[in-house]
Protein backbone atom coordinates (compact mmCIF):
# COMPACT_ATOMS: atom_id res chain seq x y z
CA UNK A 1 0.00 0.00 0.00
CA UNK A 2 2.79 2.39 0.86
CA UNK A 3 4.39 1.99 -2.56
CA UNK A 4 1.14 3.11 -4.20
CA UNK A 5 1.14 6.42 -2.32
CA UNK A 6 4.65 7.56 -3.22
CA UNK A 7 4.82 11.25 -3.91
CA UNK A 8 6.73 12.73 -6.80
CA UNK A 9 9.58 13.74 -4.49
CA UNK A 10 9.81 10.23 -3.09
CA UNK A 11 9.97 8.79 -6.59
CA UNK A 12 12.87 11.11 -7.41
CA UNK A 13 14.65 10.03 -4.24
CA UNK A 14 14.27 6.40 -5.24
CA UNK A 15 15.79 7.17 -8.62
CA UNK A 16 18.75 8.89 -6.95
CA UNK A 17 19.17 5.96 -4.60
CA UNK A 18 19.23 3.63 -7.58
CA UNK A 19 21.90 5.80 -9.18
CA UNK A 20 23.92 5.68 -5.96
CA UNK A 21 23.57 1.89 -5.90
CA UNK A 22 24.89 1.76 -9.46
CA UNK A 23 27.78 3.99 -8.38
CA UNK A 24 28.54 1.61 -5.50
CA UNK A 25 28.34 -1.36 -7.90
CA UNK A 26 30.78 0.33 -10.23
CA UNK A 27 33.07 0.95 -7.26
CA UNK A 28 32.84 -2.75 -6.42
CA UNK A 29 33.84 -3.63 -9.98
CA UNK A 30 36.78 -1.22 -9.70
CA UNK A 31 37.73 -2.88 -6.43
CA UNK A 32 37.63 -6.33 -8.05
CA UNK A 33 39.81 -5.10 -10.92
CA UNK A 34 42.29 -3.61 -8.43
CA UNK A 35 42.43 -6.88 -6.50
CA UNK A 36 43.05 -8.83 -9.69
CA UNK A 37 45.81 -6.40 -10.64
CA UNK A 38 47.38 -6.43 -7.17
CA UNK A 39 47.08 -10.12 -6.33
CA UNK A 40 46.62 -11.88 -9.67
CA UNK A 41 43.85 -14.24 -8.53
CA UNK A 42 40.08 -14.27 -8.22
CA UNK A 43 38.29 -14.19 -4.88
CA UNK A 44 37.46 -17.52 -3.21
CA UNK A 45 33.79 -17.14 -2.22
CA UNK A 46 33.52 -20.09 0.18
CA UNK A 47 32.18 -18.96 3.57
CA UNK A 48 35.06 -17.93 5.83
CA UNK A 49 37.76 -18.93 3.33
CA UNK A 50 40.82 -16.77 2.82
CA UNK A 51 40.66 -14.92 -0.46
CA UNK A 52 43.63 -14.46 -2.78
CA UNK A 53 44.27 -10.95 -1.52
CA UNK A 54 44.10 -12.13 2.11
CA UNK A 55 46.66 -14.82 1.32
CA UNK A 56 49.05 -12.06 0.28
CA UNK A 57 48.53 -10.35 3.63
CA UNK A 58 49.12 -13.67 5.41
CA UNK A 59 52.47 -13.85 3.66
CA UNK A 60 53.36 -10.44 5.10
CA UNK A 61 52.29 -11.33 8.69
CA UNK A 62 55.74 -11.94 10.20
CA UNK A 63 57.37 -9.08 8.29
CA UNK A 64 54.67 -6.66 9.42
CA UNK A 65 55.04 -7.90 13.00
CA UNK A 66 58.74 -7.10 12.79
CA UNK A 67 57.82 -3.64 11.53
CA UNK A 68 55.61 -3.13 14.60
CA UNK A 69 52.16 -3.92 13.16
CA UNK A 70 50.11 -6.98 14.15
CA UNK A 71 47.39 -8.38 11.90
CA UNK A 72 44.35 -10.16 13.37
CA UNK A 73 44.60 -13.88 14.17
CA UNK A 74 42.88 -14.76 10.88
CA UNK A 75 46.09 -13.84 9.06
CA UNK A 76 48.58 -15.55 11.38
CA UNK A 77 50.64 -18.43 9.89
CA UNK A 78 49.26 -20.88 12.45
CA UNK A 79 45.62 -19.77 12.16
CA UNK A 80 42.99 -22.44 12.74
CA UNK A 81 39.42 -21.23 12.01
CA UNK A 82 37.45 -20.98 15.26
CA UNK A 83 34.42 -22.62 13.65
CA UNK A 84 36.38 -25.64 12.41
CA UNK A 85 34.92 -28.87 13.80
CA UNK A 86 31.74 -27.10 14.93
CA UNK A 87 28.41 -26.22 13.34
CA UNK A 88 28.95 -22.50 13.82
CA UNK A 89 28.43 -20.19 10.86
CA UNK A 90 31.77 -18.55 9.91
CA UNK A 91 30.03 -15.19 9.58
CA UNK A 92 29.13 -15.24 13.27
CA UNK A 93 32.80 -15.66 14.24
CA UNK A 94 35.32 -12.84 14.66
CA UNK A 95 37.85 -14.59 12.44
CA UNK A 96 35.30 -15.53 9.79
CA UNK A 97 34.90 -12.10 8.23
CA UNK A 98 37.12 -11.14 5.30
CA UNK A 99 38.05 -7.59 4.37
CA UNK A 100 35.83 -6.03 1.72
CA UNK A 101 38.64 -4.09 0.03
CA UNK A 102 41.65 -6.30 -0.54
CA UNK A 103 44.09 -3.41 -0.91
CA UNK A 104 43.24 -2.20 2.63
CA UNK A 105 43.91 -4.20 5.80
CA UNK A 106 43.46 -3.40 9.49
CA UNK A 107 46.20 -3.94 12.07
CA UNK A 108 47.27 -2.99 15.58
CA UNK A 109 50.33 -0.84 16.18
CA UNK A 110 52.31 -2.85 18.71
CA UNK A 111 53.97 0.14 20.39
CA UNK A 112 50.74 1.66 21.74
CA UNK A 113 47.83 -0.59 20.71
CA UNK A 114 46.46 1.92 18.17
CA UNK A 115 44.18 0.37 15.56
CA UNK A 116 45.36 1.31 12.08
CA UNK A 117 44.70 0.66 8.40
CA UNK A 118 47.32 -0.50 5.91
CA UNK A 119 46.75 0.45 2.28
CA UNK A 120 48.63 -0.98 -0.71
CA UNK A 121 49.72 1.63 -3.22
CA UNK A 122 51.38 0.74 -6.51
CA UNK A 123 53.84 3.47 -7.44
CA UNK A 124 53.48 2.62 -11.12
CA UNK A 125 49.74 3.30 -10.94
CA UNK A 126 49.54 6.14 -8.38
CA UNK A 127 52.98 7.76 -8.29
CA UNK A 128 51.93 10.86 -6.31
CA UNK A 129 49.73 9.42 -3.54
CA UNK A 130 52.48 8.93 -0.96
CA UNK A 131 54.14 12.23 -1.86
CA UNK A 132 50.95 14.23 -1.37
CA UNK A 133 50.01 12.47 1.86
CA UNK A 134 53.47 13.04 3.29
CA UNK A 135 53.30 16.68 2.25
CA UNK A 136 50.30 17.18 4.53
CA UNK A 137 52.14 15.30 7.29
CA UNK A 138 55.03 17.79 7.24
CA UNK A 139 55.05 20.88 9.44
CA UNK A 140 53.51 23.37 9.60
CA UNK A 141 50.70 21.62 7.67
CA UNK A 142 50.53 18.51 9.86
CA UNK A 143 49.47 20.32 13.04
CA UNK A 144 47.24 22.87 11.32
CA UNK A 145 43.68 22.60 12.75
CA UNK A 146 42.15 22.94 9.26
CA UNK A 147 44.09 19.99 7.87
CA UNK A 148 41.58 17.19 7.20
CA UNK A 149 43.83 15.00 5.06
CA UNK A 150 44.11 11.52 6.52
CA UNK A 151 47.37 11.24 8.48
CA UNK A 152 50.07 9.00 7.02
CA UNK A 153 51.53 7.51 10.19
CA UNK A 154 54.13 5.46 8.35
CA UNK A 155 55.06 4.28 4.85
CA UNK A 156 56.44 0.75 4.52
CA UNK A 157 58.14 -0.98 1.60
CA UNK A 158 57.41 -4.73 1.41
CA UNK A 159 60.49 -6.91 0.83
CA UNK A 160 61.30 -7.95 -2.74
CA UNK A 161 58.68 -5.64 -4.22
CA UNK A 162 59.91 -2.34 -5.60
CA UNK A 163 56.49 -1.23 -6.87
CA UNK A 164 54.34 -1.60 -3.75
CA UNK A 165 54.20 0.64 -0.73
CA UNK A 166 52.05 0.28 2.38
CA UNK A 167 50.55 3.45 3.82
CA UNK A 168 49.77 3.26 7.54
CA UNK A 169 46.74 5.37 8.54
CA UNK A 170 44.35 5.52 11.50
CA UNK A 171 41.46 3.05 11.37
CA UNK A 172 38.50 5.07 10.05
CA UNK A 173 34.78 4.62 9.33
CA UNK A 174 32.55 6.02 6.54
CA UNK A 175 31.60 9.56 7.54
CA UNK A 176 27.81 8.99 7.68
CA UNK A 177 27.76 5.76 9.70
CA UNK A 178 26.43 5.62 12.37
CA UNK A 179 23.68 8.05 11.28
CA UNK A 180 23.63 11.71 12.26
CA UNK A 181 21.28 12.55 15.13
CA UNK A 182 20.86 16.35 14.83
CA UNK A 183 21.21 19.14 12.29
CA UNK A 184 23.96 20.58 14.45
CA UNK A 185 25.98 17.40 13.97
CA UNK A 186 25.60 17.68 10.19
CA UNK A 187 26.59 21.35 10.29
CA UNK A 188 29.81 20.44 12.09
CA UNK A 189 30.56 17.71 9.56
CA UNK A 190 29.99 20.02 6.60
CA UNK A 191 32.06 22.77 8.27
CA UNK A 192 35.01 20.42 8.63
CA UNK A 193 34.71 19.16 5.05
CA UNK A 194 34.49 22.66 3.60
CA UNK A 195 37.47 23.93 5.58
CA UNK A 196 39.42 20.75 4.79
CA UNK A 197 38.98 21.05 1.03
CA UNK A 198 39.77 24.78 1.21
CA UNK A 199 42.95 23.89 3.10
CA UNK A 200 43.98 21.53 0.31
CA UNK A 201 43.20 24.13 -2.36
CA UNK A 202 45.09 26.86 -0.46
CA UNK A 203 48.09 24.54 -0.57
CA UNK A 204 47.65 24.10 -4.32
CA UNK A 205 46.42 20.49 -4.16
CA UNK A 206 43.31 19.29 -6.01
CA UNK A 207 41.85 16.06 -4.64
CA UNK A 208 40.11 15.10 -7.90
CA UNK A 209 38.04 12.29 -6.34
CA UNK A 210 36.45 13.70 -3.16
CA UNK A 211 33.21 11.75 -3.50
CA UNK A 212 31.31 10.15 -0.61
CA UNK A 213 33.42 6.98 -0.36
CA UNK A 214 36.58 9.06 0.09
CA UNK A 215 35.27 10.93 3.14
CA UNK A 216 35.80 9.16 6.45
CA UNK A 217 35.81 9.89 10.17
CA UNK A 218 37.91 8.88 13.14
CA UNK A 219 35.29 7.11 15.28
CA UNK A 220 37.49 5.64 18.00
CA UNK A 221 36.08 8.04 20.64
CA UNK A 222 32.54 7.71 19.28
CA UNK A 223 32.32 4.07 20.35
CA UNK A 224 32.07 2.85 23.94
CA UNK A 225 34.28 -0.12 23.06
CA UNK A 226 36.38 -0.98 19.98
CA UNK A 227 34.33 -1.96 16.94
CA UNK A 228 35.19 -4.72 14.50
CA UNK A 229 36.94 -3.33 11.40
CA UNK A 230 34.89 -5.49 9.00
CA UNK A 231 31.54 -5.22 10.81
CA UNK A 232 31.42 -2.01 12.89
CA UNK A 233 28.03 -3.02 14.30
CA UNK A 234 29.86 -5.65 16.34
CA UNK A 235 32.44 -5.39 19.10
CA UNK A 236 35.96 -6.15 18.00
CA UNK A 237 35.85 -9.59 19.69
CA UNK A 238 32.35 -10.27 18.31
CA UNK A 239 30.97 -10.70 21.84
CA UNK A 240 27.99 -8.45 21.09
CA UNK A 241 26.88 -5.25 19.39
CA UNK A 242 29.21 -2.26 19.64
CA UNK A 243 27.59 0.63 21.51
CA UNK A 244 28.26 4.16 20.34
CA UNK A 245 27.57 7.71 21.51
CA UNK A 246 26.02 10.47 19.44
CA UNK A 247 28.23 12.99 17.68
CA UNK A 248 26.90 15.61 20.11
CA UNK A 249 28.46 13.64 22.96
CA UNK A 250 31.69 12.74 21.17
CA UNK A 251 32.33 14.95 18.11
CA UNK A 252 34.57 13.11 15.60
CA UNK A 253 37.08 14.49 13.12
CA UNK A 254 36.36 13.99 9.43
CA UNK A 255 39.02 13.22 6.84
CA UNK A 256 39.58 13.11 3.10
CA UNK A 257 41.28 9.90 2.01
CA UNK A 258 42.68 8.40 -1.22
CA UNK A 259 45.06 10.79 -2.96
CA UNK A 260 45.63 8.43 -5.88
CA UNK A 261 44.27 10.96 -8.40
CA UNK A 262 45.33 14.07 -6.48
CA UNK A 263 47.88 16.52 -7.86
CA UNK A 264 49.89 19.41 -6.45
CA UNK A 265 50.43 22.42 -8.70
CA UNK A 266 52.92 25.25 -8.98
CA UNK A 267 50.92 28.49 -8.59
CA UNK A 268 53.54 30.43 -10.56
CA UNK A 269 52.53 28.51 -13.68
CA UNK A 270 48.98 29.85 -13.70
CA UNK A 271 45.69 27.98 -13.72
CA UNK A 272 46.27 24.23 -13.95
CA UNK A 273 44.52 22.23 -16.66
CA UNK A 274 44.00 18.47 -16.55
CA UNK A 275 42.34 16.06 -18.93
CA UNK A 276 39.21 14.56 -17.34
CA UNK A 277 39.81 11.47 -15.27
CA UNK A 278 36.80 9.69 -13.82
CA UNK A 279 36.85 8.93 -10.11
CA UNK A 280 33.98 7.40 -8.16
CA UNK A 281 31.42 10.09 -9.08
CA UNK A 282 30.73 9.81 -12.81
CA UNK A 283 28.28 12.72 -12.96
CA UNK A 284 30.75 15.63 -13.35
CA UNK A 285 29.15 17.87 -16.02
CA UNK A 286 32.42 18.99 -17.64
CA UNK A 287 33.44 15.35 -18.16
CA UNK A 288 30.33 14.35 -20.08
CA UNK A 289 30.89 15.79 -23.55
CA UNK A 290 34.58 15.85 -24.47
CA UNK A 291 37.22 14.09 -22.43
CA UNK A 292 39.91 15.46 -24.76
CA UNK A 293 39.53 19.00 -23.44
CA UNK A 294 41.59 19.78 -20.30
CA UNK A 295 39.79 21.56 -17.46
CA UNK A 296 40.67 23.25 -14.18
CA UNK A 297 40.49 20.51 -11.48
CA UNK A 298 39.64 22.87 -8.60
CA UNK A 299 36.04 23.67 -9.67
CA UNK A 300 35.57 19.93 -10.22
CA UNK A 301 36.46 19.38 -6.54
CA UNK A 302 33.78 21.91 -5.62
CA UNK A 303 31.27 19.92 -7.66
CA UNK A 304 32.27 16.62 -6.04
CA UNK A 305 31.81 17.91 -2.50
CA UNK A 306 28.60 19.76 -3.31
CA UNK A 307 27.21 16.57 -4.82
CA UNK A 308 28.11 14.62 -1.66
CA UNK A 309 26.03 17.02 0.43
CA UNK A 310 23.22 17.00 -2.11
CA UNK A 311 22.97 13.20 -2.25
CA UNK A 312 23.76 12.36 1.37
CA UNK A 313 21.59 14.99 3.06
CA UNK A 314 19.34 17.06 0.80
CA UNK A 315 17.90 14.22 -1.29
CA UNK A 316 17.62 11.57 1.41
CA UNK A 317 16.77 13.66 4.51
CA UNK A 318 14.17 16.32 5.22
CA UNK A 319 14.76 19.90 6.39
CA UNK A 320 17.96 20.80 4.52
CA UNK A 321 16.45 23.40 2.20
CA UNK A 322 18.61 26.07 3.85
CA UNK A 323 21.62 24.56 2.04
CA UNK A 324 19.98 24.51 -1.39
CA UNK A 325 21.17 27.88 -2.78
CA UNK A 326 24.79 27.17 -1.87
CA UNK A 327 24.79 23.54 -3.04
CA UNK A 328 22.99 24.44 -6.28
CA UNK A 329 25.81 26.87 -7.05
CA UNK A 330 28.44 24.24 -6.21
CA UNK A 331 26.99 21.67 -8.62
CA UNK A 332 25.95 23.90 -11.51
CA UNK A 333 26.95 22.73 -14.97
CA UNK A 334 29.35 25.56 -15.79
CA UNK A 335 32.53 24.96 -13.74
CA UNK A 336 33.60 28.59 -14.18
CA UNK A 337 30.40 29.76 -12.48
CA UNK A 338 30.91 27.63 -9.36
CA UNK A 339 32.11 29.42 -6.23
CA UNK A 340 35.67 28.84 -5.08
CA UNK A 341 36.07 27.03 -1.76
CA UNK A 342 36.88 30.25 0.12
CA UNK A 343 33.55 31.68 -1.05
CA UNK A 344 31.82 28.41 -0.12
CA UNK A 345 33.24 28.63 3.41
CA UNK A 346 32.15 32.28 3.79
CA UNK A 347 28.62 31.60 2.57
CA UNK A 348 28.26 28.50 4.72
CA UNK A 349 29.33 30.44 7.82
CA UNK A 350 26.57 32.99 7.16
CA UNK A 351 24.04 30.19 6.70
CA UNK A 352 25.10 28.56 9.96
CA UNK A 353 24.75 31.82 11.90
CA UNK A 354 21.13 32.14 10.77
CA UNK A 355 20.09 28.74 12.12
CA UNK A 356 18.32 28.74 15.48
CA UNK A 357 19.34 26.57 18.41
CA UNK A 358 15.98 24.80 18.06
CA UNK A 359 16.75 23.90 14.44
CA UNK A 360 20.30 22.79 15.23
CA UNK A 361 19.09 20.49 18.03
CA UNK A 362 16.30 19.05 15.89
CA UNK A 363 16.47 15.45 14.72
CA UNK A 364 17.63 14.52 11.22
CA UNK A 365 14.81 12.52 9.62
CA UNK A 366 15.23 10.24 6.60
CA UNK A 367 12.70 10.68 3.81
CA UNK A 368 11.92 6.95 3.80
CA UNK A 369 11.35 6.72 7.57
CA UNK A 370 8.00 5.11 8.37
CA UNK A 371 5.57 6.32 11.04
CA UNK A 372 6.62 3.74 13.65
CA UNK A 373 10.29 4.64 13.27
CA UNK A 374 9.37 8.30 13.52
CA UNK A 375 7.42 7.83 16.76
CA UNK A 376 10.13 5.75 18.43
CA UNK A 377 13.06 7.88 17.33
CA UNK A 378 11.31 11.15 18.16
CA UNK A 379 10.68 10.04 21.73
CA UNK A 380 14.25 8.84 22.28
CA UNK A 381 15.63 11.96 20.63
CA UNK A 382 13.56 14.29 22.84
CA UNK A 383 14.90 12.49 25.90
CA UNK A 384 18.48 13.03 24.73
CA UNK A 385 17.74 16.61 23.70
CA UNK A 386 16.43 17.60 27.12
CA UNK A 387 19.51 16.07 28.70
CA UNK A 388 21.85 17.99 26.40
CA UNK A 389 20.06 21.27 27.12
CA UNK A 390 20.28 20.67 30.87
CA UNK A 391 23.99 19.86 30.55
CA UNK A 392 24.43 22.90 28.25
CA UNK A 393 25.94 20.80 25.50
CA UNK A 394 26.49 23.00 22.42
CA UNK A 395 23.92 22.73 19.63
CA UNK A 396 26.81 22.45 17.18
CA UNK A 397 29.21 19.92 18.72
CA UNK A 398 32.55 21.25 17.51
CA UNK A 399 35.50 18.90 17.30
CA UNK A 400 38.50 19.95 19.37
CA UNK A 401 42.00 18.60 18.64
Amino acid sequence: MKALSLSKGESTTKTKNELKAEEAAESERRRARKELELFGQEHDHRPGALSANETWWCQQYLWLKNQGYLLRSRYAPDWVPSWEGTERNPFTCEDGRSMRFGQVMDATRVSDGLYVSLKIVKKSRHPYEVEIGQCFMSEPLASHPKNHCVPFLDVLSPPNDEDRQLIVMPLLLPFARPPFDTFGEVIECVRQLFEGLLFMHNNHVAHRDCMWMNIMMDAKDLYAEPYHPVDPLMKRNFSGHARHYTRTQRPPKYYFIDFGLSRRYDPSKGTPLEYPIFGGDKSVPEFQNNTNVPVNPFPTDVYYLGNVIKEEFMETKTGFDFLKPLVDDMVQNDPNARPTMDVVVERFDLIRQQLSSWKLRSRVIARDEDIFETLYRTVTHLRRRIGFIIKRAPAVPRFQD
